[in-house]
């Protein structure tokens, strides 16, 4: 199992991710994961850099294989502009470059004033931009009509020796099958075996990733209280992280969430061998990546400590697993070795919690009603809609 560091372009400026990055690789992580957005999710978060810049920086600050976790390419950004984007990216890590791509959220992807289509819709669309994308990296000129995007005479010249992997999140049984017909790998931030063996499966045993966070403090007290402030919103129910329109939307929505919910989902304080817990079911479910977080300003103190104890012990869990499984896992890609979500299962909204701690779903509902039909200043009409029956 490769172990990785997950920058969070929601709460820290690009300086400090880089810094994570280059204490990530001193400290013994493997590779990269960064989140790609326009909003954060919540203002106590305050933060949401270009996330192409900062891999840039990223490519000149360290040698670490970089993964977008994930990016959106149908409506926010157009998938010609993903492609050469990628292309850029991947040219600069030498080729330690994945692209993560998921459907979105309307967060970050109504903000042109288009309408936010279902999760059926918004499939379609991701699976015309993964074509064009693999057609654009060939290095000649494209014409393309179809449903979602027309290119006119489009060519990408600087793009890598070799096609970047194309990695597809899925939270939800549709994006899962999605992922497995049409990704190189799959990605997501819950241990769910159900849906890890369904891509397994469909896909003939593609590679995975997954994402978690923990929230390194000096007690555990005061890292429940960093990670209810600045992620409680990952706790919300449902879909409601694909829906709701804007930051105010979901603290106004977080209400729901309780700090017991979020100590009791989330690994907290400085007991590595609590963190190491949190990890197990990652590592049990046999993902051949994992990254992992930290929320808050500890992350220094998260990177050193993992680097000396929390690693190690996870590589010899995933060695035992592999060992007693008696399987051989996918090689991970990377440097030197040659992902917006829809329908979480857990309401993880890129927090990367394990079976979330959860507000009532008819509390939910309710509150989900009130706020995605209000119209008010700063609220986009268009993205108004109800919420979508998980795929």
């Amino acid at each position: 199992m490769r172990l990785g560091y997950f920058l969070s372009c929601e709460e820290f400026t690009p300086a400090q991710l880089v810094e994570q990055a280059v204490m990530a690789e001193q400290a013994g992580f493997e590779s990269l994961w960064i989140s790609d957005h326009f909003h954060p999710w919540n203002d106590e978060q305050g933060q949401s850099p270009f996330v192409w810049s900062v891999i840039g920086a990223l490519s000149q600050a360290c040698s670490l294989p970089v993964t977008t976790a994930v990016t959106c390419p149908t409506m926010r950004v157009n998938p010609v502009v993903v492609a050469q984007a990628a292309a850029t990216s991947a040219t600069m890590l030498k080729g330690g470059f994945t692209l993560g791509l998921g459907t979105g959220e309307a967060l970050n992807e109504h903000i042109l004033g288009e309408a936010w289509p279902s999760l059926d819709v918004r499939l379609e669309m991701l699976e015309e931009a993964v074509g064009l994308i693999r057609e654009l990296w060939q290095g000649d000129f494209v014409n393309h009509r179809g449903r979602f995007y027309t290119v006119d005479t489009a060519r990408i010249y600087t793009i890598p020796d070799t096609p970047p992997p194309i990695y597809l999140s899925g939270f939800g049984p549709k994006a899962t099958d999605l992922a497995a017909r049409i990704g190189d790998g799959y990605i997501t931030t819950s241990p769910d075996t159900e849906l890890l063996s369904r891509f397994r499966d469909a896909s003939g045993g593609k590679p995975a990733q997954a994402g978690s966070k923990v929230a390194w403090a000096p007690t555990q007290d005061e890292g429940v209280e960093i990670a209810h402030r600045l992620w409680g919103t990952s706790g919300l129910p449902g879909e409601l992280a694909q829906v709701l329109p804007s930051p105010r939307h979901f603290e106004q929505a977080a209400e729901l969430v309780t700090k017991e919910q979020t100590r009791s989902s989330v690994s907290c304080g400085n007991d590595t061998d609590q963190h190491i817990e949190s990890l197990r079911p990652y590592v049990e479910a046999g993902f051949e990546e994992l990254y992992i977080s930290n929320m808050g300003p500890n992350y220094a103190d998260m990177i050193h400590a993992f680097g000396r104890e929390v690693l190690p012990a996870l590589r010899d869990l995933a060695h035992q697993s592999q060992t007693d499984g008696g399987t051989d896992e996918p090689q991970p890609t990377g440097r030197g070795n040659p992902t917006c979500r829809e329908e979480p299962r857990h309401g993880a909204a890129h927090g990367g919690r394990r079976d979330l701690g959860r507000a009532r779903p008819d509390a939910a509902d309710r509150i989900a009603r009130r706020l995605i039909l209000r119209s008010g200043p700063g609220t986009d009409p268009h993205a108004t809609c109800p919420a979508y029956p998980a795929g």
